[in-house]
């Protein structure tokens, strides 16, 4: 997943936009800072669609040239799996059962920031009655 970002001049700093997404919004005193800064606030404004339970807006087409910011798979493939659970009103306690997991496993495995094997997100979302799919485009 990729989403079309703004760098523009602002005085001594870059300031950074993201069109589909309002909240993320930050500045670097250089492009490779503010490419760097632009990554960290577009997960953390997706935290807030995730922690509230709204889908994350699609990313719209970039203007020809326009930068794009990837978000990394393994978070994109734990939102989904935190929607899910939220959808189905599957708790903590009752994944943990369905994979037959400790608890920290379940907490490692739903914390955003943790990089977790993709497989275990897939098994996660194949007891929920799912199936991750990865393409390569």
């Amino acid at each position: 997943m990729q989403y079309p970002v703004k760098f523009e001049p602002d005085g001594k700093f870059f300031l950074v936009t993201f069109p589909d997404i309002p909240e993320a919004i930050t500045q670097g005193e250089n492009l490779e800072e503010a490419y760097r800064y632009a990554a960290e606030v577009l997960e953390l404004a997706l935290d807030f669609y995730v922690e509230n339970g709204r889908p994350f807006p699609t990313p719209s087409e970039p203007l020809p040239g326009q930068p794009m910011i990837d978000v990394r798979p393994s978070y994109v493939a734990k939102a989904i799996l935190r929607q899910e659970l939220k959808a189905q009103k599957v708790s903590r306690k009752e994944l943990m059962r369905r994979l037959q997991v400790k608890p920290e496993e379940i907490t490692l495995l739903l914390n955003l920031r943790h990089t977790s094997r993709i497989d275990g997100i897939g098994r996660a979302l194949k007891v929920l009655g799912k199936t991750l799919e990865i393409r390569a485009v």
